[in-house]
């Protein structure tokens, strides 16, 4: 089975890995094109390309997935199977290219959470399990036909990073078995329902990660959790006259009652706590515009939040 495989980011590479380690058959790479990114400006090389590269796969690099000279790069490879992992949508002259078709791996159990953020919003939604889907493309972006799924639970203090990395190995076996499955021939699907409207995973912006201490505090908690590592929620806390917006990386929702001001920061005994309608929120790590990343105990070694 001659394998082409498209993906970009380290969930994709554990993938990729797996296929090149155990053996199977993968004979070409598509992955994004290298980017300037950093102060100096130097081209960023996905991690995706770094690791093919090491193994001597052929790398393809295009910028218009219907480009004439991609397409017939893509063709000379002479795929049997494409296996996509966090990539991009694929125009259908590149999906329908091979013998056996074109499968993604998206990191939910669809038909929930299709979209660009699946691991975010189970956690920013409450869910207690998610985990992993292979599918065969079709027109409509995470709608193609089921072929197997693998489900994991989420943990009581979950944040997207430690799902994301669960994810990603369960993810990467579960493509073992796909193509297993295909090559022997054994691969059956169930088609996705279409019609009845499921948990959805919008891209997420700036915005979406703005704190408002005017929800509950499990929701709360929840954003913050789902947003860490990145992209990050945040919110505005006063520094000398000036309203500081600030990261924050994690926390945990203390339920009370009190007579607090909702959304008023409080330091007390190298702690900082927000309080919320229904408790209060614990800022346990947290980053200041231009600074590193801190817990809160340290960062308040050298730093007030105040009004004044």
């Amino acid at each position: 089975m001659r394998i082409v495989f498209m993906g970009t980011p380290d969930f994709a590479l554990a993938s990729l890995k797996a296929l090149v380690e155990n053996n199977y058959n993968v004979v070409g790479v598509v992955t994004v094109a290298d980017k300037p990114s950093g102060r100096g400006q130097k081209l960023h090389q996905s991690p995706v390309k770094v690791y093919a590269e090491s193994r001597g796969i052929p790398v393809l690099q295009p910028l218009k997935l219907k480009d004439e000279n991609f397409l017939a790069e893509l063709k000379a490879l002479q795929p049997d199977l494409q296996i996509v992992v966090a990539f991009r949508m694929l125009p259908e002259v590149v999906w329908r290219l091979p013998k056996y078709g074109t499968f993604n791996l998206h990191a939910s159990l669809l038909p929930n959470y299709r979209g660009a953020a699946p691991i975010n919003w189970a956690i920013i939604n409450g869910e207690k399990q998610t985990g992993v889907t292979t599918f065969f493309i079709d027109e409509k972006i995470d709608t193609g036909a089921i072929i197997a799924q693998a489900v994991t639970p989420i943990d009581a203090h979950e944040t997207a990073g430690t799902l994301h990395d669960k994810l990603m190995l369960q993810g990467a076996d579960l493509v073992l078995k796909t193509v297993d499955s295909i090559t022997a021939g054994t691969c059956t699907t169930q088609p996705q329902n279409k019609e009845i409207t499921f948990a959805e995973a919008p891209k997420i912006y700036k915005e979406t990660c703005k704190i408002n201490w005017e929800e509950d505090g499990m929701t709360i908690e929840r954003l913050i959790r789902g947003m860490s590592p990145y992209p990050t929620a945040w919110a505005e806390f006063p520094h000398k006259g000036e309203m500081l917006a600030t990261k924050v990386y994690d926390a945990v929702f203390e339920p009370a009652t009190h007579n607090e001001p909702i959304g008023k920061l409080l330091a007390e005994k190298k702690q900082l706590r927000v309080a919320v309608k229904d408790g209060f929120i614990q800022l346990l790590e947290l980053q200041l515009p231009a600074k590193k990343h801190m817990k809160t105990a340290d960062l308040l070694n050298g730093f007030s939040f105040s009004e004044e």
